[in-house]
């Protein structure tokens, strides 16, 4: 017996000493489970990022789009419409509306509510109403610092959340806390933030809200597509109904408040659609600019930037477009839309030469059919006005204007065959008579002479990009596809006296705090000398006086040279023309399909109206005058012996032309004029022509003469001749009309 108690007694001590063992590896166990879960939490708070760094989690903003003026607003370039505001540009039944429905306790906690959290476990327990029970604080930071984890329903997301809310709020204070998060939250139909929500909706301020209003706006966060009220009013009704109960139950507003609200209909007043892409005013200009700024298209000194900081920087950006001078090019556009097929449209681009800016862009009919802009994208054929590269080639040669070239029709050069429009035979005549009649064959005949090469370097050096530019003696006569924007800039340096300026559209861009992202800074470059520019631009005035530019000339007398230019088959046609102030370059054909126009059809209806508004009202501007370069090139000489006189018995009769046009018709030919009073015949018109010695002697009329009859008693001059007048050279071979005559064209 004894000996069963003492075994009793063992089993009963083993038994004890078990439960300690086990006890102490139950301990054992929790403690090392509760480090590892400390170690577990640690791990997913290591890489928090700081709340000390506003960057970190502000939110994206509007980067606003201005014309040169600084207030004609172009564009509004963002992700998300967002409209920032502070909180006394914000109703108090908003702001006490927000914080009775989405955190009651928001001025209470410390980042986190766990009152809230006991509450919401309970209520989810009892198979009521799923409830969340994050704060306000939570909400804006799982938005802002942990959007990339928003979606992921996890503990690990609801620990960090939770351990930056906590550190938020000891930086910043609730009511800047309840901004971030008022200026952060979507309120659905694209709105961000309670401003854009209140423009979107009410077409009002935030803080003009009324208590209905105010309670609709902060209902819909909950569900921001569910509760859009312009596509579910009725369940956004209810909402608002229940952020009313809300604001009631935390005396944010009265009963009687609460009973008038609540029987208000919704009553929006939702802002007509906006542009989807941000532009307001002048799209193919402001979408160039937007294309500028993303890097798609290059301006000098300035890099391409990230679409966040484009449309998320809440950047200000100053361009160079001129609101009065772009309008001016639309209604000029659209006089000539309304004179031609509806399958053509017209590119227009214009530049001040002394600045590069570009002022206006014309960039077809309707950005929004096609979203292609031919001031642009669009590469056509430039026809002749690409012979002005030639002409600046062959000046810089030591080629003279006045040298005498082969117009007749046709010529054939390696095997290609050219003619001049209409299959006309100009014979010999100056270069610069061939520029003002558009001689194809004349042109090729020259830049055979300087080399494609040199030619293709020329243009280059003044500004045309386009990849289609090769040394083929075809680019003479613009077989090369450019944009009225490379043309409008390679013309404005001989507007600028041989100085190039690069295009500028954008001119200035601040950040959201005012710094200075970018601001252009004008690198002017000489790439031709003045006297070659000068040179150059003495030969494209007589495009507009005597050549194939007449009808486009300026009723002001505003002096203007330039080129035209027709395709092959007439598909394109061109009008690239500058003043001291202004260069534009005009095109018109069809973008679709290259169909051949009508011959009637060019741009100097389009040219004139626009330049004629541009310049109103400025004063008549001459063109710098510079001495001739150097013409030592032994081609003058060798053409001069080559050519030679013409047989002035052979010179076409210039009866009743004027002068310009008889210098045209006599180019080549020694001549000479005398100009005299006619009472039947125009002022400054050929009376009479003939042959004296070799030269041809024009008459031309200088109108009814003024002075009295003569007294027989005192017989004076013949009153039917000029006393002062005398003769001079009309400009033959390019020689300098003597005393009282006029100078070669």
């Amino acid at each position: 017996m004894k000996i069963r108690r003492k075994m009793r007694h063992k089993r009963s001590f083993g038994i004890v000493w078990a439960l300690m063992v086990t006890l102490i590896v139950c301990g054992v166990l929790v403690y090392g489970t509760v480090q590892a879960a400390f170690a577990v939490v640690n791990s997913w708070l290591e890489d928090l990022p700081s709340v000390e760094d506003s960057d970190a989690f502000s939110y994206a903003r509007k980067s606003r789009v201005y014309a040169a003026d600084g207030t004609t607003l172009l564009a509004e370039f963002y992700l998300e419409n967002r409209e920032p505001v502070t909180i006394d540009q914000v109703s108090r039944y908003v702001l006490e509306g927000t914080v009775a429905t989405e955190d009651e306790r928001f001025y209470q906690h410390n980042g986190i509510d766990p009152q809230g959290i006991a509450r919401a476990l309970f209520v989810n327990m009892q198979g009521g109403e799923l409830e969340g029970a994050s704060t306000i604080t939570q909400q804006f930071i799982r938005g802002t610092l942990l959007s990339k984890e928003a979606t992921e329903i996890t503990l690990e997301r609801k620990v960090r959340e939770a351990q930056l809310a906590i550190d938020l709020e000891k930086v910043y204070s609730k009511n800047e806390i309840l901004m971030m998060y008022l200026n952060t939250i979507n309120y659905g139909d694209g709105c961000y933030g309670i401003e854009a929500a209140a423009r979107n909706y009410f077409q009002k301020t935030s803080l003009d809200l009324t208590i209905a209003e105010a309670a609709t706006l902060v209902g819909i966060p909950q569900s921001p597509t569910y509760l859009n009220p312009k596509t579910n009013p009725e369940a956004c009704y209810e909402r608002r109904n229940l952020v009313l109960s809300r604001m009631l139950k935390y005396k944010t507003i009265t009963q009687e408040e609460y009973e008038a609200a609540k029987a208000e209909p919704l009553n929006l007043n939702p802002a007509p659609p906006g542009a989807t892409d941000g532009i307001y005013a002048y799209p193919y200009f402001t979408s160039y600019v937007r294309e500028l700024l993303l890097g798609e298209y290059s301006q000098e000194g300035m890099r391409g930037f990230t679409q966040d900081e484009v449309f998320k920087g809440g950047w200000t950006i100053y361009t160079s477009i001129d609101p009065n001078i772009q309008n001016m090019a639309q209604s000029a556009a659209e006089t000539q839309y309304a004179a031609m097929a509806e399958d053509l449209e017209v590119s227009l681009t214009a530049i001040d030469p002394n600045t590069g800016y570009i002022k206006a862009m014309i960039g077809g009919k309707d950005y929004y059919t096609e979203q292609f802009n031919l001031a642009v994208q669009g590469l056509r054929h430039a026809g002749s006005s690409f012979k002005p590269f030639t002409l600046v080639t062959a000046i810089e040669q030591g080629i003279s204007p006045s040298t005498l070239i082969d117009c007749s029709s046709p010529v054939i050069t390696d095997g290609w065959r050219v003619e001049n429009y209409g299959g006309a035979s100009y014979g010999v005549r100056t270069i610069q008579v061939a520029t003002a009649i558009s001689s194809n064959t004349g042109y090729v005949r020259l830049i055979n002479q300087v080399t494609p090469a040199a030619a293709v370097e020329t243009a280059r050096r003044m500004g045309i990009t386009s990849p289609d530019l090769q040394p083929l003696p075809s680019m003479t006569l613009g077989a090369v596809g450019v944009s009225t924007l490379e043309m409008a800039s390679a013309y404005s340096v001989l507007a600028a006296g041989g100085v190039r300026h690069s295009p500028v559209a954008i001119t200035k861009i601040l950040g959201k705090d005012g710094e200075t992202i970018y601001e252009h800074v004008d690198s002017p470059k000489r790439v031709l000398t003045k006297e070659v520019a000068c040179a150059t631009t003495k030969v494209l005035q007589t495009v507009f006086t005597q050549g194939t530019a007449m009808a486009a000339r300026l009723s002001s007398g505003q002096p203007t040279a330039g080129k035209t230019g027709t395709s092959e088959d007439w598909r394109d046609s061109w009008l690239c023309g500058y003043t001291p102030q202004l260069t534009c370059a005009t095109w018109i054909g069809s973008p679709k399909e290259e169909r051949r126009m009508p011959e009637s059809l060019d741009c100097s209806n389009v040219w004139r109206n626009f330049m004629t508004m541009a310049l109103e009202g400025q004063p008549i501007t001459a063109f710098p005058n510079e001495p001739d370069p150097p013409y030592g090139n032994r081609f003058n000489v060798d053409q001069q012996n080559a050519l030679g006189k013409k047989d002035p018995t052979k010179a076409p009769s210039v009866v009743g032309m004027t002068l310009d046009q008889a210098r045209t018709a006599l180019d080549g030919y020694e001549a000479e004029m005398v100009e005299e009073y006619s009472n039947t015949v125009p002022a400054g018109v050929v009376i009479s022509q003939e042959v004296v010695g070799d030269k041809v002697r024009i008459h031309v009329s200088k109108g009814p003469n003024p002075a009295p009859p003569t007294d027989p008693s005192n017989p004076g001059t013949n009153p039917g001749t000029d006393p002062g007048g005398g003769t001079g050279g009309t400009g033959g071979t390019g020689g300098t009309g003597g005393t009282g005559g006029t100078g070669g064209p």
